[in-house]
């Protein structure tokens, strides 16, 4: 989505004792099987799926009920048909550039991380599993907080999983959507925005501290004294 803005900025390397990493658009991208599976409910709802879909990246299925059918606004039905995507659609959804490639030296450094994320249990895990993606120690899942993206309680409540609720700033949230760049920022923490899901100027109006075209511009370099060193490089030139 970015691919016609200035990428060009040169490596820089930063510390973090944490991770915090949103679900869709950062580590997959399951657009294509939601799309799908929004129109199917919208369609069963007698409601304009293109409107619902709008406004649905980034926020909870939960939040988005409340407003197009409060009568269907319940975790049960909300899990339900959540765990059904990776079901019905797992074909539709693939690996964001280098997640994989990410996660995987992260984890060998025994690096604290956790998914912080709009969806529901049933859906991360469905989705992780299918991609063959590491499933973190600790999640944070739209059932977690009361309040989704932006509000900062699901990135505190992330925080507090990893035992650094007192170093904010020493922690790296990865997010796509402008809610949940805004929801990192708002906890305090170091924010790389990925352009996956919006378009550059949505993410850049959301302040994230660097801006990227995925993760494939981010690698670890090293972990010394408890910090995990990484190198960001070809970030947005603002």
């Amino acid at each position: 989505m970015g691919s016609q803005h200035n990428y060009t900025q040169p490596p820089q390397q930063a510390s973090f004792d944490g991770f915090l990493f949103d679900m869709d658009g950062t580590l997959i991208d399951s657009t294509e099987a939601i799309v799908k599976q929004w129109r199917k409910i919208g369609t069963e709802l007698g409601l304009n799926p293109e409107e619902i879909l709008k406004t649905s990246h980034g926020r909870r299925s939960i939040d988005i009920f409340k407003i197009i059918a409060p009568h269907k606004a319940t975790w049960d039905y909300v899990r339900e048909v959540e765990g059904q995507l990776p079901l019905l659609y797992g074909d539709l959804a693939f690996e964001i550039p280098g997640a994989r490639s990410l996660l995987d030296p992260l984890i060998a450094q025994s690096a604290p991380w956790a998914v912080v994320t709009s969806g529901t249990e049933p859906l991360v895990l469905g989705w992780l599993k299918r991609l063959k993606l590491a499933i973190p120690e600790h999640l944070v899942t739209a059932e977690s907080v009361q309040n989704g993206k932006p509000d900062p309680t699901c990135y505190r409540l992330g925080l507090e999983k990893l035992g650094l609720q007192d170093r904010p700033g020493q922690v790296l949230v990865l997010e796509d959507a402008p809610a949940g760049i805004k929801a990192g920022k708002a906890a305090g923490c170091k924010v790389i925005g990925l352009v996956t899901s919006h378009t550059v100027e949505q993410v850049v109006a959301a302040e994230p501290d660097w801006v990227v075209q995925d993760l494939e511009s981010v690698r670890v370099v090293g972990r010394e004294g408890g910090k995990v060193t990484i190198e960001i490089s070809n970030a947005l030139v603002q």
